[in-house]
C-alpha cells in the first residue's frame, strides 16, 4: 500500500474535484479500509453547494459506502483484512460520556457522531478510516450486493430513525414529507411498525411508485394546495397520529404541525441544510399546550444497529433495491453521480458508483 490516496473532496463552497492526500494512520482501535462502493447523499449537496455545515477546504467527501478491511489496529478483536464490511454513516465513539447517556450520534459534542466529511475526510477516497472498528463495522451479510449494503449505510437508519422518533405504533395514520431515498424508507419503516394509514408528500413518479411498494396508502402533492389541507380533508378533520419528516424547509414543520392531532408525535431527521429559525404555529400548537411533540435526530450509528438493519434485508423482509436506480462502475463517474443528485432528475432515487 504506497503512502498516498486520491480521493474526491469539496476543495471550497461550490467547487469540487480530485486531489491527493496521504493515507490515514491507522490507531490501535480503529480500521482502513477500501471502499466497494459509494453513494452519493442529499446531505453532500447541502455541504458543498450551500456550505450547510460551514466552508470546508480540500476536505474528502461522502458518508455512505461499504468497504473491504485493508488493515486494523491491534487492539480490534472482531475484524481482519479481507473482510467486507458495512460501514455506517455515524461512527461514534462508543467510550464516551455521550455514547454512555444513549447519544452516541452526539459523541465528542453536537452531531460529531457524523465524521466523515464533516470533521475528517469521508469515503470518496481509496481508503478511508474508521474509528472504533469493533463498535462501528458489521459484516455484509453473504449474498447481499455492495449497492444494498450502500443503503443501510445511511438511508435506512436514518429513514427508519424518523419511525422511531415519531413512535410510531400499531395502527397509526402516518404522514411522511418527503419520498426521496430517506423518506421511503420513513415509509418502510411505518409500515414494519404497524402503521394501517400512510400518507405520503411527493410527487416524482419514481418514488410514488416505490413508496406504494413500502407501503403507502395515500399521497399529496403540494402542488395541489397546502399539505395540511390535504391532509384534514384526507383524515376528515382528525389529522394524523404521527409525522415523518424526511424533506422540506425550515417551514415545513408548520404544516406538519398543523397536520398533526393533539397528542401526536412529529420524527424529523431533514437536514436543513439554510434558515435561521424553525417555524411552529402558535395556535395550531396549542398555544404550547397541544401535546405535540418534535423530536429530531441524527440517526444512530453502530454496529448492533447495522446487524439488526442488514438482517432485515437479508431476510427478505426490507428490500432496498428500488432505491438504487442509477449505478455507476468504476471512480471516474463520481462527480457525474454527485450532480445527478443536484439536479434531481424524474427517474432518480439514488445513485451509486461501484469500485470495480
Amino acid at each position: 500500500m504506497s503512502e498516498m490516496m486520491k480521493g474526491f473532496a469539496m476543495l471550497k463552497i461550490g467547487e469540487v474535484g480530485w486531489i491527493e492526500k496521504e493515507i490515514p494512520e491507522c490507531g490501535p482501535l480503529d480500521a482502513i479500509v477500501r471502499p466497494l462502493a459509494i453513494a452519493i447523499c442529499t446531505s453532500d449537496i447541502h455541504t458543498v453547494y450551500e456550505g450547510a455545515i460551514g466552508d470546508r477546504h480540500n476536505m474528502i467527501l461522502g458518508h455512505e459506502g461499504c468497504a473491504e478491511v485493508v488493515k486494523v489496529g491491534s487492539l480490534v478483536k472482531d475484524f481482519k483484512p479481507g473482510d467486507r464490511v458495512l460501514v455506517p454513516a455515524i461512527t461514534p465513539d462508543w467510550n464516551s460520556l455521550e455514547a454512555q447517556a444513549g447519544y452516541s450520534m452526539h459523541s465528542g459534542g453536537m452531531l460529531a457522531g457524523w465524521k466523515f466529511s464533516n470533521f475528517k475526510d469521508g469515503v470518496f477516497s481509496e481508503y478511508f478510516h474508521v474509528n472504533d472498528a469493533d463498535g462501528n463495522l458489521a459484516l455484509i451479510p453473504d449474498g447481499m450486493s455492495v449497492e444494498e449494503a450502500c443503503i443501510l449505510s445511511d438511508m435506512v437508519p436514518t429513514g427508519f430513525h424518523a419511525v422511531e422518533l415519531a413512535d410510531v405504533q400499531f395502527g397509526d395514520t402516518v404522514l411522511c414529507i418527503g419520498i426521496g431515498a430517506v423518506g421511503l424508507m420513513s415509509v418502510a419503516g411505518a409500515n414494519l411498525r404497524g402503521a394501517s394509514r400512510i400518507i405520503c408528500v411527493g410527487t416524482r413518479p419514481v418514488c410514488v411508485e416505490a413508496a406504494k411498494g413500502y407501503g403507502a396508502t395515500d399521497f399529496i402533492s403540494y402542488k395541489d394546495g397546502s399539505i395540511e389541507e390535504q391532509v384534514m380533508e384526507m383524515t376528515k378533520g382528525k389529522g394524523v397520529d404521527r409525522v415523518c419528516i424526511a424533506g422540506g424547509t425550515v417551514q415545513t414543520f408548520e404544516s406538519a404541525i398543523k397536520s398533526l392531532k393533539p397528542g401526536g408525535k412529529v420524527g424529523s431527521v431533514n437536514y436543513l441544510g439554510a434558515g435561521e429559525y424553525v417555524t411552529i404555529p402558535r395556535v395550531e400548537w396549542g398555544c404550547g399546550m397541544g401535546h405535540k411533540q418534535i423530536m429530531s435526530g441524527l440517526m444512530p450509528g453502530g454496529r448492533l444497529r447495522m446487524e439488526k438493519l442488514s438482517s432485515l434485508v437479508a431476510s427478505g423482509r426490507l428490500d432496498v433495491r428500488p432505491e438504487c436506480t442509477h449505478v455507476f462502475h468504476g471512480w471516474e463517474h463520481t462527480e457525474e453521480a454527485l450532480l445527478l443528485m443536484k439536479d434531481k432528475p424524474k427517474d432518480l432515487i439514488k445513485p451509486i458508483v461501484v469500485i470495480d
